[in-house]
């Protein structure tokens, strides 16, 4: 029987829930625009799968089944805390140029800042799409 590899935990991190599997499936009905991918931690694959449409849609049919170990890696990978991971890529997917989802996370000063800009003329949106979880874990990781 074949057991996908699932990273060693970090010392002193141990796994928490930090992805829902159910706004994973969510965000694969939009799959051919790589948000699942994003929210999963995969910014490269994500803007892959933006760029080519899902790899013409084959990489999105075949994503149906790698969302479950998808979702176990991001458990062990990022965070768990506080924020919440899912509160925040909602806030990012639907909100981003508002700068709620940096606002939430204790960023004040850029969150304001995106309000006015419109996220920063979508530059800043699409930067946090590529390290909105990086944020989060750090933020978790700070007492």
């Amino acid at each position: 029987m074949y057991v996908p590899h699932v990273p060693s935990n970090p010392p002193g991190n141990l796994p928490g829930d930090t992805h829902s599997k159910v706004i994973g499936y969510l965000l694969w009905i939009f799959g051919f625009t790589g948000s699942h991918r994003f929210y999963y931690g995969k910014p490269v694959t994500g803007t892959i799968w933006f760029f080519t449409l899902g790899l013409l849609g084959i990489g999105w049919l075949i994503d149906v089944f790698l969302i479950p170990g998808m979702d176990r890696r991001a458990d062990y990978r990022f965070t768990a805390g506080r924020t919440d991971y899912n509160v925040a890529w909602l806030l990012l997917t639907f909100l981003g140029i508002f700068g709620v989802h940096r606002m939430y996370i204790g960023k004040w000063i850029t969150g304001l800042i995106y309000l006015l800009t419109g996220g920063l003329f979508l530059v800043g949106v699409l930067y946090d799409f590529w390290t909105l979880n990086e944020q989060v874990s750090e933020r978790n990781r700070t007492p």
